[in-house]
């Protein structure tokens, strides 16, 4: 009943007019950064990070419309899935193997409606599971210590390479880069640190400056080296007419995807790739000779897109719950807290319950607003995808520069903003993860605060850091975090590689 008496009072806020406008903004404009290819959730969100600084907003309204683009930007991934057999991000590849089948045999508007409707049901199971989950974990992790709030930050660096990381080692290199810069700056000792009298870094490198650079300004970047060009042919949208009969035959596809998607967003480092992947694997195997898998299947659409939107939402809760991301786009919503002064965690839901009861409220209103989006509008999205990188790029770059700028009134962060993207384009050329980079620059500072406390509280004896039961089962999973990827994620990628090259 204290669950529901804050979720009426998250629905308190996120039904106010202005936080319900910028609710459908994100929403938008989320979906219309899903269906560009190669974009994706976490640059979409990095980008538009200054635009909410830029406005000034609450804080309760910028994660509300930050939120909105994250969701929007999993629905909208689809649709270039499906029209050109190219995904707008990692998660959306599963989708080409039925959807593009389908648009080929002119059935591209029932495959765009079938993904919708499959993502809206995800979606929803995994906001409920977020409501009754979120809370118990929040109070079990209260009873963490110093020493277990350390093991859980070696955790979420041990699995941050994901199952489907392509590879573990320049994960951990770009791990170590960000808990390095993470040191720039005056300690709590008062002993500067890489601050080579530069006074801008005494209070070291500003979350939101490194995240714009290495995201918007070196995707930028890549939009013009790759993207200027045309894209495949694309496939006229015939007219919508989707039937309940058709809603009906998903609607146990997408339940049994959304719950699979809900528990790989959970599971730190696995994500919407492994959610969307589990998701099409069992509906493959619960159907087997009754599908058509491959050749156009609806529920081979209905799977994948339930199983990535499920986690989206599913990614929410080790965020709020225990500060840790689930994913790449929660690590940037990650360092939108922490730039306002919000400390994500179990005392969040005590200290900032507004905040978090309000964000759980806006993803339910917004998974109704975004199928009310993407259903009658989605011939818009579709001749979106037409639209030239020339006029998008000033537009982008615009958002970027002005943001860094409204939020210290310094041309020192722009310069060091485009810095960073410089070095995100040359990381993301050596094929170097740049979410790891994110995380070590989020955590590193609490997690050596909680080493230097554990430490302090010992004596100095290294033995605390596995003092306790709930210590040492998160050094154990953090083991297998670091081990697993080595064994299981080549397996998973020859599986998802074989998927793409059957829909090729």
């Amino acid at each position: 009943m204290e669950t529901l008496g804050f979720l009426v009072d998250g629905f308190g806020v996120a039904l106010q007019p202005h936080n319900l406008m910028f609710a459908l903004m994100g929403a938008f404009l989320g979906t219309l950064i899903g269906a560009l290819p190669g974009l994706g959730p976490a640059n979409g969100v990095a980008i538009l990070i200054p635009l909410a600084f830029t406005l000034g907003l609450a804080p309760e309204t910028a994660m509300i419309m930050l939120t909105s683009v994250y969701a929007g930007a999993m629905y909208g991934g689809r649709i270039s899935s499906i029209l050109l057999n190219i995904p707008g991000d990692e998660p959306a590849m599963m989708t080409c193997l039925d959807g593009y089948p389908m648009a080929m045999k002119g059935k591209a508007a029932e495959a765009l409606a079938i993904s919708a409707v499959a993502s809206f049901i995800g979606s929803l199971v995994a906001t409920v599971g977020l409501i009754l989950l979120a809370p118990l974990l929040a109070d079990f992790a209260l009873t963490f210590g110093p020493a277990e709030y350390f093991a859980l930050f070696m955790l979420a660096f041990a699995t941050l390479g994901g199952i489907t990381g392509k590879n573990p080692m320049k994960t951990v290199v770009a791990a170590c880069i960000g808990l390095m810069i993470a040191t720039v700056g005056i300690d709590s000792t008062g002993t500067q640190r890489y601050t080579f009298n530069v006074l801008e870094l005494y209070e070291g490198v500003d979350f939101i400056i490194a995240i714009v650079g290495l995201f918007a300004i070196s995707e930028l970047m890549f939009f013009i080296e790759d993207r200027a060009g045309g894209g495949k042919e694309k496939i006229a949208v015939n007219k919508l007419s989707l039937s309940w009969k058709d809603i009906r035959d998903i609607l146990p596809t997408s339940l049994r995807g959304g719950v699979l998607g809900f528990v790989a967003g959970v599971l730190p480092g696995a994500g919407a790739s492994l959610g969307s992947f589990i998701s099409y694997t069992l509906e493959k195997r619960v159907l087997g000779s009754k599908g058509r898998f491959g050749e156009g299947d609806p529920r081979g659409v209905a799977a994948p897109e339930a199983g990535n939107n499920g986690a989206s939402s599913g990614a929410l809760v080790p965020m709020l719950t225990l500060g840790v991301p689930g994913s790449g786009t929660t690590a940037v919503l990650l360092a939108l807290l922490i730039s306002l002064n919000i400390t994500p965690g179990p005392l969040m839901f005590t200290q900032n319950a507004d905040i978090v009861w309000g964000v759980i409220a806006a993803l339910l209103i917004g998974n109704f607003l975004l199928l009310l989006l993407n259903i009658p509008l989605v011939g818009i999205f579709v001749k979106l995808l037409s639209v030239p990188p020339m006029y998008l790029l000033p537009i982008v770059t615009m958002v970027a520069f002005v943001g860094i700028y409204s939020i210290s009134n310094t041309t020192f962060d722009l310069y060091f903003m485009v810095a960073f993207g410089v070095f995100g384009y040359v990381l993301r050329k050596l094929e170097i993860p740049l979410v790891p980079i994110i995380l070590g620059l989020l955590l590193g500072p609490e997690m050596e605060k909680n080493l230097r406390h554990a430490l302090e509280i010992s004596d100095g004896d290294w033995m605390v850091l596995w003092d306790s039961g709930l210590a040492i089962g998160l050094w154990v999973v953090a083991g297998l975090g670091l081990i697993l990827p080595y064994i299981v994620g080549p397996v998973l990628r020859r599986r998802m590689k074989a998927g793409d090259a059957q829909s090729d």
